[in-house]
């Protein structure tokens, strides 16, 4: 069954997948944007979304699912590919976030039924949700359509920070648009609605937050105030709002949130709203709507700037359309399959949606005071939703090499939260809020990774004395067990043990003693990079030798065969011990995370018992007994390809000599995880880190150590890449690149044999031209020397 055509291409139902099938008349070149498909991870906890938005917008308009129980959504993105009804459109989303609370404000709902009951009422969305199929349904970068079983057609576009939607009514039925203030994705503390029917306007606020609320209580509270303006071209025929259970047949303003209950989600049967009703006669009704984070004046002024009155749903989405292409244009690659090629730009499309511009059209944006605060200097947009824990591993160097500019605000605005939040970098920060969610202290490689990779136009100084005063003066919050497990306050949790015991022991104020003193270890390295770029040579030491903390970690006899990271008390005993235990661990067993010291491999080797004997203990991290592949889903001693605590750990055959196996590891998960289909992401996209890892990986590069700039090297995926960038283009030829060719025999930079499995940050900042020559047949010699493996960092070497 086909969806749509465009430009020479079907996209066509089977199995209830969506594939690319090449049409058989005359072709015209597809655009990158024509070879996006936003439903790829949309089920098997991709989390992802398929609506409307553009590169780093602010609104993403998008499906809220429904399973029919209105106070759990479908996914935490609001979309799930499995789930077949539909219960709004939503003006906020995240893409791939792991738990609930991530926007999903103020769905708009068109339905064909009266009036007669409150849509807060509708507790199993029952009356005032509509069915849909995939094959009425079709999303492509910066706009999204689908005709409702209900029998309305629904069209949606977006421009930075408002958007613009048609809803086409059949005749003869009720026309009716639910406007559901209150409906946050994990419910609102305070919501209002105004209906002006002689301007053909409703406007309104939602305060919500919340986010991942219902596994801590710290976060079972609001922390931003959306506010939003939707301009109507058609006459409304009659209208009214609601209050919890009680309805009003022509009023014209509501109040009140869902509130939260004790479990931290919306209390049933809570909420409010407006609707307006139409006359299908008359065609379809568009809709102009405006957001903002600061005022109902600045929703209306960004709507006004980006949507003209008279403008197009057609001519906002091909807007939308050209941004996309634009920057999802910075890398052309040639060759490969059509699937492949989509898999590519659909993953390098979700690396560009986060973080979001959050400052207005004015440059008004509200900060973590919650105080209007203005873009200034260099900068020229504030940045909100960054989950630090995921995105410092590739997701902000991939930004930042394709989009300096992009990366440099994201710098300066943690660094502006940081300022509005008493000091504290929060690790994982939503909208005007931080959430505290995960482990380590993620800012510190973060920025250090946008400065390695050319974002230069940020306070580097004012930041790295920030991140340095965290990282050495003990707070509150940092001796509070608020929030933990998931979600412990503290920036540095139990900071007062790292500086005296040098590691977090068991029991701390973190989620995992082992795993947060891993995360520390990688931060105080970053935060040395931090100081040798700002010329502080003596804390550029400094930080270098905390980062050798980890080693206070390791047992070499945790089990009689090998030794591990563990939990240790703080009297230095060792607790009960078994590598298979998440116990100390964040999301990730003892085996997975003895690997996760990206800056100094070769001392972990050495601590293993040398290269050999680690080399030995990868293979068995990735095949299991019998030798097959093991790398997701395989259990607690085998790698979990589908999460950041392994992504770094393919590339560690290159610090061991063995290239080759990184080779075929990284292709592997490549082929095997990453499709064009629903599923075609192994796990959460956690906001675009996972996809950056599958771009990185198709190129054939990845920036493995936190805080700097070399590229490790693997096979690439395609003939011919190239990467346009202002500092020099990268050029990429592997012209025997296929799926049975897959190793490297030899390499060249620019025209020079290379034989080291890894480039140097000059190239990273300068560019130049790649040839790969591959074959199908194992090469072992080639960047097998050991003088030739990638850098480690010590206090001691």
């Amino acid at each position: 069954m086909i969806v749509t055509r465009q430009h020479g291409i079907a996209l066509v139902l089977m199995g209830g997948l969506l594939i690319l099938a090449t049409a058989c008349m005359a072709q015209t070149t597809a655009t990158p944007a024509d070879k996006v498909n936003p439903l790829i991870g949309s089920s098997n906890g991709g989390n992802t979304y398929p609506g409307a938005v553009m590169p780093f917008g602010m609104l993403q308009w998008s499906p809220e699912n429904t399973r029919g129980k209105h106070v759990r959504t479908a996914s935490p993105s609001g979309y799930q590919y499995d789930a077949k009804r539909i219960r709004g459109f939503s003006l906020t989303h995240l893409s791939g976030a792991g738990c609930a609370g991530a926007g999903g404000d103020v769905p708009m709902m068109p339905v064909t039924v009266p009036i007669t009951t409150s849509p807060s009422a509708d507790l199993r969305d029952e009356r005032y949700a509509a069915d849909f199929r995939h094959e009425d349904e079709h999303a492509t970068p910066g706009s999204y359509q689908v005709k409702l079983a209900n029998g309305v057609d629904v069209t949606l576009a977006a421009a930075m920070r408002s958007g613009m939607a048609s809803f086409d009514f059949p005749a003869h039925q009720p026309a009716n648009l639910l406007i559901r203030v209150s409906d946050s994705e994990v419910g609102s503390s305070d919501a209002s609605v105004d209906v002006d029917p002689q301007t053909r306007t409703v406007s309104g606020m939602v305060t919500s937050g919340n986010f991942c609320g219902y596994l801590a209580k710290a976060d079972q509270r609001s922390y931003y105030t959306l506010y939003f303006v939707a301009q109507f071209d058609q006459a409304f025929t009659a209208n009214g709002v609601w209050q919890d259970a009680n309805t009003q047949d022509g009023a014209v303003a509501a109040k009140g949130g869902t509130g939260y209950d004790a479990k931290g989600f919306p209390t049933p049967g809570k909420g409010s709203g407006a609707w307006v009703a139409f006359d299908p006669a008359k065609g379809p009704v568009h809709v102009r709507v405006g957001i903002s984070y600061v005022s109902l004046d600045n929703a209306r002024a960004n709507v006004k700037a980006e949507i003209a009155p008279g403008a197009t749903v057609e001519q906002v989405a091909q807007r939308a359309k050209d941004a996309w292409n634009e920057v999802l244009g910075r890398i052309a690659i040639d060759g490969g399959s059509a699937e492949q090629q989509t898999v590519f730009y659909t993953a390098l499309y979700h690396s560009l949606l986060h973080p979001n511009v959050f400052s207005d059209i004015n440059g008004e944006y509200r900060g973590f005071d919650q105080q209007i605060h203005r873009v200034e200097g260099k900068q020229k947009s504030q940045y909100a939703n960054f989950s630090g824990w995921d995105v410092y591993r590739s997701q902000l160097q991939l930004v930042t090499w394709l989009l300096p500019d992009v990366g440099s605000d994201i710098a300066q605005s943690l660094y502006n939260q940081a300022q509005q939040n008493h000091g504290e970098w929060d690790r994982w920060t939503h909208n005007s809020g931080g959430t505290h969610v995960m482990s380590g202290d993620p800012a510190v490689p973060a920025l250090a990774d946008i400065y390695a990779f050319g974002g230069h136009d940020f306070d580097l100084q004012g930041a790295y004395a920030s991140l340095m005063h965290a990282a050495t003066m003990p707070t509150a919050h940092d001796l509070s067990d608020d929030g933990c497990n998931v979600e412990c306050v503290g920036e540095r949790p139990s900071l007062d043990q790292w500086l005296t015991l040098h590691y977090i022991a068991t029991p701390s104020h973190s989620w995992g003693g082992a795993a947060e003193t891993l995360e520390d270890a990688t931060a105080d390295f970053a935060l040395s990079q931090l100081a040798a770029d700002v010329h502080d040579a003596a804390n550029a030491q400094r930080f270098l030798v905390r980062s050798c903390y980890w080693r206070n970690l390791y047992n070499a006899k945790a089990t009689p065969q090998e030794g591990y990271i563990q939990n240790r008390h703080a009297d230095g005993s060792w607790p009960a011990f078994s590598p298979a235990s998440d116990d100390g661990f964040v999301e990730g067993s003892a085996a997975v995370y003895v690997w996760m010291v990206p800056f100094d491999e070769q001392g972990l080797f050495q601590a293993m018992g040398g290269t050999a004997k680690a080399s030995a203990r990868l293979d068995r991290f990735f095949h299991d007994e019998h030798g097959h592949w093991a790398v997701t889903n395989a259990g607690p001693l085998h790698a979990e390809l589908n999460n950041e605590p392994s992504v770094e750990t393919p590339w560690l055959y290159d610090f061991a000599g063995q290239p080759y196996k990184t080779q075929d590891t990284v292709r592997t998960v490549l082929e095997r995880y990453w499709k064009n289909a629903s599923d075609g992401i192994p796990g959460n996209d956690d906001l675009g880190e996972m996809s950056s890892w599958c771009v990185w990986s198709a190129l054939g590069l990845y920036p493995e150590i936190p805080g700097r700039a070399e590229l490790l090297v693997s096979s690439p995926l395609f003939p011919h890449a190239v990467v346009h960038r202002a500092g020099g283009d990268v050029t990429i030829d592997a012209p025997g690149a296929s799926t049975s060719n897959r190793f490297i025999h030899a390499m060249s930079v620019d025209g020079k044999v290379y034989a080291k499995p890894w480039l140097s940050p000059s190239f990273v900042a300068h560019g130049g031209h790649l040839r790969f020559e591959l074959q199908h047949a194992v090469d072992r010699a080639w960047g097998s020397q050991s003088i030739d493996a990638p850098p480690s960092f010590s206090a001691g070497s």
